[in-house]
Order: C-alpha cells, then sequence, then structure tokens
C-alpha cells in the first residue's frame, strides 16, 4: 500500500533561545534538500518567530539565515518595551505614589501615609494591564525588527504557517494562518463564530503565540477581524503564549481530521528540559512557583509525547523524526534502540532499516551489533566530529529564554546542536524520505 506522505514541521516554544536553535534546523534541512518539501509549519512563541521570518521572507535561504542571525544577535525586544512611553508612563506613576507616601510620613499626616501604597496596590490590581499594556510594546518590536507590517493574508500559500496561541476564554487553542484564524470551539459552537483574519497584523499573531503569562498582556481580537461584529457578544478570545497548552506544536500535525494533519514530520524542541534542582533549597515563593511550573510544563510535554508520538508508532503511515535541545548527540542511536525494544518505532521505518528479525526481536540483546550497524548506516564518526563537548552543550543548556540579543558563541552553539541532532533524528527516523 502506497501512503501519501504530507510534510510537516514543528517549531517549540522557547523565547531567543528557540528562535536561534530552530534556525540550526531549518538550516539542516536545506541542506538535506527537505526543507523546500515542508507543507506545514507549526509555531509555538519562539518558534514562532522564526517560522513566521522564514515564510515571509523573500530571496536566498543564505539571506533569510543571515538577517535573522543579525536579529537575534543585535534586537532587543526587551529593551525596545522598556523605552516605551507604556512603560515610562507606569514608572513615573509608581513613583508619584511612592513619594507622595515618603512626604506624608515627615508631615502631620504621618499615619495616612499608607494610603497611597494601598491606591498604589489596588490600581495595579484593577488596571495593571491598562496602565502597562506590555503586548502592546511587544508587537511594536516585533514588528519593526521582523515583520514590518505584513498581515496572515501575505505569508505564502506553501508552506501553510500554523501559528498557535492558547485562549483563554476556551481552554483550546487558537490557531493563526493565511486561510483560518479559528478556535474550534467557536467553530462548532451552536452559534459558529468565525474571524476574518486576511489583515490581521503577524506581528499581533506572533505576539499572542508568545505571549508569557504573568509578564505580557494577553491579546484579544478587535471587532473588526470578526465576519460579523456582532459575534463578539458570543466569543471574546483573551489569547496566550502557545506552549501552555502545547508547546512543541506536535497537536496540530498529528491530530486526525485537523487542517494542518502530516504524515511525515519533524519537531525541533528547544526545551532544555527540566533538569535537577540537586539539593538547593526554595528560598522563597517565587523559587517554589517557578519550579512547580517547570514541572507542570514537563508533564505536559511527557503527556503529549505519549498521546501523540510514542501511541501512533504503530501507524505505518505515520513517520516521526523528534529532535530536542536537551539530549546529547551521543545518546540518539542508544534512543532508537530503546524505541526499537519499547515498540516505538514504525514497521516501516524498521524494514527500510533493513533490521535483522533478531535484532527486531531482542534490542537490547543485540545492542553492540544495532549500534556497530546503524553508526555504519548513518555516517556517525562523521556527525560525532561535529558534535558539542560537554562544556559546550552546558552552555547550551544554561541559555534563558528571554527575548534579549544571544551572544555570537552562545548562537553558534545553538544553531550547531540543531544542526547536528536534526540530521541524526531525520537520517534514524526517515529513511524512507532519504
Amino acid at each position: 500500500m502506497t501512503f501519501v506522505r504530507r510534510f510537516g514541521l514543528a517549531l517549540s516554544g522557547g523565547g531567543y533561545r528557540a528562535a536561534a536553535f530552530h534556525l540550526g534546523t531549518l538550516k539542516k534541512l536545506h541542506e538535506l534538500e527537505l526543507l523546500s518539501r515542508i507543507e506545514v509549519i507549526s509555531t509555538i512563541s519562539g518558534g514562532s518567530i522564526t517560522g513566521a521570518a522564514y515564510c515571509l521572507h523573500e530571496g536566498s535561504f543564505e539571506e533569510f539565515h543571515d538577517g535573522m542571525t543579525a536579529a537575534l544577535l543585535h534586537c532587543n525586544v526587551i529593551s525596545y518595551a522598556l523605552r516605551s512611553w507604556s512603560f515610562v508612563r507606569s514608572v513615573l506613576l509608581v513613583l508619584a505614589f511612592l513619594a507622595l507616601s515618603g512626604f506624608l510620613l515627615f508631615t502631620r499626616w504621618a499615619p495616612l501615609a499608607l494610603l497611597p501604597l494601598a491606591g498604589l496596590f489596588y490600581f495595579v490590581l484593577r488596571f495593571q494591564f491598562r496602565l502597562l499594556p506590555v503586548s502592546q510594546e511587544i508587537e511594536k518590536a516585533y514588528d519593526t525588527f521582523f515583520y514590518q507590517g505584513r498581515t496572515l493574508q501575505q505569508l505564502p500559500e506553501k508552506p501553510v504557517l500554523a501559528i498557535g496561541s492558547s485562549n483563554l476564554q476556551t481552554g483550546r487553542p487558537f490557531t493563526f494562518s493565511r486561510d483560518s484564524m479559528a478556535d474550534s470551539t467557536y467553530t462548532y459552537a451552536p452559534h459558529p463564530v468565525h474571524f476574518n483574519g486576511a489583515d490581521f497584523p503577524i506581528a499581533r499573531a506572533v505576539t499572542a503565540s508568545s505571549c508569557v503569562p504573568f509578564a505580557f498582556t494577553p491579546i484579544t481580537i478587535d471587532p473588526k477581524y470578526f465576519r460579523d461584529p456582532t459575534d463578539t457578544i458570543h466569543a471574546q478570545p483573551q489569547l496566550i503564549d502557545g506552549g501552555v497548552y502545547d508547546n512543541q506544536g506536535l497537536q496540530k500535525l498529528t491530530q486526525a481530521t485537523s487542517r494542518y494533519e502530516c504524515n511525515t514530520i519533524i519537531v525541533s524542541d528547544a526545551g532544555a528540559g527540566l533538569g535537577p534542582l540537586g539539593s538547593r533549597p526554595y528560598p522563597n515563593t517565587i523559587a517554589l512557583l517557578l519550579r512547580t511550573v517547570d514541572l507542570f510544563m514537563n508533564r505536559i510535554k511527557n503527556s503529549q509525547m505519549m498521546t501523540h508520538l510514542f501511541q501512533r508508532a504503530t501507524d505505518d503511515s505515520k513517520c516521526v523524526a523528534y529532535l530536542s535541545l536537551g539530549w546529547k548527540l551521543e545518546n540518539s542511536i542508544p534512543g532508537f534502540i530503546s524505541n526499537l525494544a519499547q515498540g516505538n518505532i514504525p514497521p516501516s521505518v524498521v524494514a527500510a532499516r533493513q533490521l535483522r528479525p533478531e535484532w527486531v526481536a531482542n534490542p537490547r540483546e543485540h545492542r553492540i551489533a544495532l549500534t556497530e550497524y546503524l553508526e555504519k548506516q548513518l555516517d556517525y564518526p562523521s556527525l560525532a566530529a561535529r558534535d558539542l563537548t560537554t562544556e559546550e552543550w552546558q552552555v547550551v543548556c544554561g541559555i534563558g529564554t528571554n527575548l534579549t540579543p544571544l551572544s555570537s558563541i552562545q548562537l553558534a552553539l545553538l544553531n550547531r546542536h540543531a544542526e547536528n541532532l536534526t540530521e541524526v533524528q531525520v537520517r534514524l527516523y526517515w529513511p524512507l524520505v532519504l
């Protein structure tokens, strides 16, 4: 039986770290002559920055790569927002309340000094997102640095770009693409709500995709982007970081009947992994909260991988190559053998690899022979020669996920690590393609 394979690429979240890592993934796919075959790119957060820039670029891939590299080295989104009038205005307001409180302390009205602080507290809780609309400034930065006023209708027909965000109102993903701007809850509701996203700014869609809770302001959809403006009664999207629902962008590509479903998929995951905390204590509530969020997100990732990756491994019409920033290149072949032992390799891939029946029947017993065989098939020594050292890998895993410029060393290491992992995983899991 012949399967029609539709190629998909998922680019995960992770700020500038993800944007740089995925740049390396795109470069290697270009070198392998696979990038032009990608039909759908599903992006989240930092992956949306690079994915949208790639889909909008004109000229050669090399020109896109050089331009994106320069942007990640020099364009500071956070600094742009901090220099905005919105931020300055908010700081002045806070200082005014503090100054009034301090002034009262040295007057006969000293007992009233707490009132300005209480007023400040009230204003922040009640009007934080109006006083400091951070996402508006982030959108302006994205537009200035990457997208120059372009809209969804200016995206190409191929590859289809699906920019993912999370909708607080419905608890479902909200996706932006050239021909669709939708949330399935609205689409299939008793009173369906449809959007007209042709003129919706790319920068705003990417902002929604990377709208980190607590730090950014949720993105809303103006009435002019509804097909029927009166539908705002039924739908009031509040969009935040797509990573809250699916940080790998994999669900859209694997979900049956989805307009973005693909058979042959590569997932570029810029997550560095949960990592051990060691014996460090939790000195305060914030440290405990951050660790709890990391644990929560890691649990979601593992659950989604089971649902969208491993449980589909026996489906011979599917072929998924997965790579993660937190992985070491040296573990790629051992990982393949472990997946083979657990039944997580599609039969078509096993057949294409021309593995001996006894190896497939008992991979662990024949681990040495399997390793030697696969290393020869992949020309692994040439890959290993380009691998990161332990120290370089630790540098990569320690890079933050903010939106401030990377150093040239960080960018080079992220690119190289992604290129190496992309090549080995594609060669391992996409033998039918190569």
